[in-house]
């Protein structure tokens, strides 16, 4: 019998092989904790018994709620997406929840792409990672009330749930380690005008010189693009100048872009950190491996991955809740429990200075690397 009828089994047959209704079925299913135990223990029973798969599109369609997650992303090949999804992976182990991955390359239509995600209506909620010129079509689905958290640092954080770290005081940190070393000639290598955080991190170089009562030198700042090309291309304009007007330290807005600098560095000769120190932002995997070893900020990747899925689930399991408005509702403690959709958080997570040898006290023998 099993066999005969698998593969077409549906949710009414498995409610009246368990002798429930098709809700009690539906709430099993869908892991609500309402549900009898014994009740629950029949249904699944029946569903290994035929090794039934529900489907998906019909359980939406009937009210139920899905167990999958939708996860809007750059290419995997970004620097920081592999940490950032092992967060996401790691939190999802412990929870009911699989993830349905979604790529946005360069040649798709992201609006096109976001559109038919949502029209599937497969997913409970959506965790959007850099998502670039997304994030205001994105802002208006949580307005509609669509669960969604943001990993962004091309816009500025407002409309929605969003995770991340805070940019200018982490350039400001950066900045202020070259300052300790000794340094009061320090260029500057920003990001792309475009992106928020850019603009945050040198704001935080600047800050970071006025304290210092340095004022910040138009000649020493210099216009990158986030990527490796971008150091380079800056690397050589620095380096065609007479060598007395180098700086003496470098801030460089992203890790990608030192990478490059190093790369020209090392080709003409410059000794790093002896002509110049280097400070770079992000710590990638390879940035303890370069030549030498570079001096970054760490952002915390993988606990960003983990607190965003986090802070998605939670929104979706209160979303889902049968009960009274969340504004000012009352939980088992005592307080208010937030409402996400008209408050939306933002969440902050500490970085790190990584020093290694690519910066080191001015005049003094290099620092050795970790």
């Amino acid at each position: 019998m099993p066999g005969e009828m698998q593969g077409r089994l549906t949710i009414q047959d498995i409610a009246r092989l368990a002798g429930v209704s098709k809700a009690t079925v539906s709430r099993v299913l869908n892991r609500n904790p309402s549900v009898d135990p014994v009740l629950g223990e029949r249904v699944m029973r029946v569903v290994q018994e035929y090794n039934f798969v529900p489907n998906i599109t019909a359980t939406v369609l009937a009210g139920g709620r899905t167990q999958l997650i939708g996860v809007l992303a750059p290419p995997l090949n970004w620097p920081a997406m592999p940490e950032i999804m092992r967060g996401v992976a790691e939190y999802l182990e412990d929870s009911p929840y699989e993830i349905v991955l979604y790529c946005i390359g360069n040649q798709r239509n992201h609006a096109d792409v976001l559109n038919r995600i949502l029209a599937m209506r497969m997913i409970s909620g959506l965790l959007a990672i850099f998502p670039g010129g997304l994030a205001r079509q994105l802002v208006a689905h949580f307005q509609q009330g669509l669960p969604l958290v943001m990993i962004d640092d091309q816009e500025e954080p407002a409309g929605t749930p969003w995770v991340g770290i805070d940019n200018l005081v982490s350039a400001y940190e950066a900045t202020k380690h070259l300052l300790e070393c000794g340094h009061t000639r320090i260029a500057h290598i920003q990001g792309p005008a475009s992106y928020h955080c850019a603009a945050e991190r040198y704001q935080g170089y600047c800050q970071a010189l006025h304290d210092a009562s340095i004022t910040p030198d138009s000649n020493l700042l210099f216009h990158g693009n986030f990527k490796q090309s971008g150091g380079c291309h800056c690397a050589s304009l620095l380096f065609a100048r007479d060598r007395s007007t180098w700086p003496t330290a470098i801030f460089i807005s992203n890790d990608e872009m030192a990478y490059g600098f190093l790369e020209v560095a090392q080709e003409q000769g410059v000794s790093i950190p002896e002509d110049i120190a280097v400070v770079g932002f992000d710590d990638y995997i390879i940035s303890a491996h370069t030549s030498p070893p570079l001096t970054t900020i760490r952002q915390p990747f993988t606990d960003i991955g983990r607190t965003a899925i986090d802070l998605l689930l939670t929104m979706i399991d209160r979303k889902n809740e049968k009960q009274p408005p969340k504004n000012g509702r009352q939980t088992s403690g005592g307080a208010p429990t937030q409402d996400y959709f008209a408050d939306p958080p933002c969440i902050q997570l500490a970085t790190t200075l990584v020093q290694r040898a690519s910066s080191r006290v001015l005049n003094q023998q290099p620092i050795s690397s970790p």
